[in-house]
């Protein structure tokens, strides 16, 4: 069956991965694509994801089998203490219209005069096209890069009923599944690491979950109201398992390190602590290992005897720190 494909209110912050220009939807034959006035042309994939990836990427993200771990583990419920702060944290954001360039809902013209005026306050490339910003206030843009399944993404969207969601990944079996998890997201197949496919000023806000950082491009998106939440792990998170399993552990420096790749672009403006006890069972601890970064470090026959010798029920601890970031 075929998915739904992109959300025109999406498409419209669109922007072509090669030339900046914008994007509509066209269909060629039985095919449907995204193209530009170039015409450059990315093809929309039945399972409704676009693919907006420029020639090969030097790293292809989460295979399926990570991507297959995270799906079950986050329906779950495991994580759902991530989902609620960043859901609230959202809600408290969007709960009044200030999503781009102080936009009003009058003529389309005007809104696109404040969006260039904002731009050129941001330095922008005012070659690119800007977005409709009576469009933008209506439908408010939130956009998770590295989004994976977009469970995150679409607790957000649930708590924030005007708004349209965005989930950039570099995995397709993460956009595969990304595209079906909400009716009003959005999928993309992107790196994350180069110029972000949308329009400038054009999300309300940006969702940075256990994944890269791109400072300069998240601050390029980002309306100059909006807000960057970023999730990173606390020092004992998942440490109950650690040494047990000999995970990969959080880097001691992962603060400052944060705090290096964002402080050019971005203010800190607050940041909490949450923190949740898990009780797993023993193919739940291999689903937890199985969807994060350890899975590419260890040793599935080593791993399953060390998970057996935990016993059951294991107690986890999880720990995030949310932080929410301004643009400068």
């Amino acid at each position: 069956m075929t998915a739904p494909g992109p959300d025109p209110r999406v498409v419209d912050r669109l922007r072509c991965p090669v030339c900046g220009e914008g994007l509509t939807t066209a269909t060629a034959g039985t095919a449907d694509a995204l193209r530009c006035p170039r015409r450059h042309s990315f093809d929309i994939a039945r399972q409704g994801y676009v693919n907006l990836l420029t020639g090969r990427s030097p790293h292809g993200g989460d295979t399926a089998e990570m991507v297959a771990a995270r799906a079950q583990f986050l329906e779950a419920g495991h994580y759902d203490t991530i989902s609620t702060a960043l859901a609230e944290a959202a809600a408290h954001h969007l709960t009044t219209p200030h999503a781009l360039c102080s936009a009003s809902t009058d003529a389309t013209e005007s809104g696109r005069k404040r969006c260039v005026e904002v731009s050129r306050a941001k330095g922008a490339d005012l070659s690119v096209p800007a977005v409709d910003g009576a469009v933008a206030e209506a439908y408010p843009l939130v956009v998770e890069a590295g989004a994976g399944t977009g469970r995150h993404l679409a607790a957000v969207l649930a708590a924030v009923p005007a708004a349209v969601g965005l989930a950039l990944d570099i995995a397709k079996p993460a956009v595969r599944r990304a595209a079906r998890v909400h009716p009003r997201v959005t999928a993309a197949l992107a790196d994350t690491w180069q110029r972000l496919p949308l329009a400038d000023a054009s999300a309300a806000l940006l969702l940075n979950v256990f994944a890269p950082r791109n400072g300069k491009e998240f601050h390029r998106v980002l309306a100059p109201s909006g807000r960057l939440l970023v999730v990173t792990p606390a020092a004992d998170h998942l440490t109950e398992l650690v040494d047990a399993l000999g995970l990969l552990r959080v880097d001691p420096a992962k603060a400052d390190r944060v705090a290096t790749s964002l402080g050019e672009h971005f203010t800190e403006e607050s940041t909490t602590l949450h923190r949740q006890e898990l009780t797993l069972s023993g193919p739940e601890v291999t689903t937890l290992v199985g969807m994060g970064p350890s899975a590419w470090h260890t040793d599935p026959a080593g791993l399953a005897a060390r998970i057996t010798a935990l016993g059951e029920p294991v107690r986890v601890t999880v720990a995030v720190r949310l932080g929410v970031y301004r643009p400068r």
